[in-house]
């Protein structure tokens, strides 16, 4: 046997265990079907799922049709010969189904595609310029794990999101994460804008931080009433989720358009900070 004939079997072995594992709704999607930005609901995560077994999207699906479902489409249609517009109508959809059936068909894909499992379409130096609203919130969802790169510095320490509606509210997961963080702002905490670059499901984003922790104490419970919050935030919700990272309360993690919670605009110097992460070369 070749060495292109055993790599092709055990493509179509992966395909055939994935499809015990993972099984996909090859009928989800009705006659008239049309998929496209900002749209949401089952059939836009099943659509995901769908791309996600052929290869063309490397994240969890959401079932919220944003810019990457949009690309993972548009790259589906470019390879098999489509109009890359990204809209996934009657014709796309049919031949993504076609090859989600048909375990051959996809373990050539995926041996076309240049290896064994799903390929990341999204390079991993490319900075991307994503919405909060509508796309980043769905993306980067409470209780989700990102790295920050901090531009100025290329030091990198890992966050968690946990709280947050206009923005990303965020905490550091451990004590040394904490360290990193405070030495990326100079040693002391403070209100300034930061360029940053948020490494989260295989895709790297624009954003902006500010390195004050704020509105919380590490030593009390979650979501409870207390006093001296930091940040000279005084009684209320005490915001700090993750405990014993010497970091009391949470930080601001903005994206192009997010918002302050209290101002409910969007903040100048944040946006530009952004637009400085999104020209960064790390």
């Amino acid at each position: 046997m070749s060495m292109n004939q055993q790599i092709k079997r055990v493509g179509v072995i992966t395909v055939l265990i994935m499809a015990v594992l993972l099984p996909l709704q090859a009928d989800a999607f009705t006659e008239n079907s049309l998929l496209k930005r900002e749209m949401s609901g089952q059939e836009v995560q099943e659509l995901q799922r769908h791309l996600e077994a052929l290869g063309y999207f490397t994240m969890e699906p959401t079932g919220y049709f944003g810019q990457v479902t949009e690309s993972a489409v548009a790259a589906f249609q470019e390879q098999h010969g489509l109009t890359p517009d990204g809209i996934a109508g009657a014709k796309t959809l049919s031949m993504i189904t076609t090859f989600v059936q048909s375990p051959e068909q996809m373990a050539e894909m995926t041996v076309t595609r240049g290896s064994g499992s799903r390929t990341n379409t999204n390079s991993q130096t490319e900075i991307k310029a994503l919405s909060w609203f509508g796309e980043v919130e769905h993306l980067f969802a409470r209780g989700d794990v990102a790295t920050i790169v901090d531009v100025w510095t290329g030091l990198s320490y890992k966050v968690k999101r946990t709280y947050g509606t206009n923005h990303a509210d965020v905490e550091t997961l451990t004590k040394e994460d904490t360290a990193i963080f405070k030495k990326t702002a100079g040693g002391e905490w403070n209100w300034s804008r930061r360029p940053v670059i948020v490494e989260v499901h295989g895709l790297r984003i624009a954003a902006s931080i500010a390195p004050m922790p704020h509105a919380g104490r590490d030593d009390l419970p979650a979501l409870q009433t207390v006093d001296n919050r930091s940040g000279g935030f005084g009684r209320g919700t005490n915001l700090d989720e993750v405990k014993g990272n010497d970091m009391h309360g949470h930080v601001d993690l903005h994206f192009i358009g997010s918002k302050g919670h209290s101002s409910g605009r969007v903040d100048a110097d944040h946006q530009k900070a952004i637009q400085e992460a999104l020209n960064a070369t790390l």
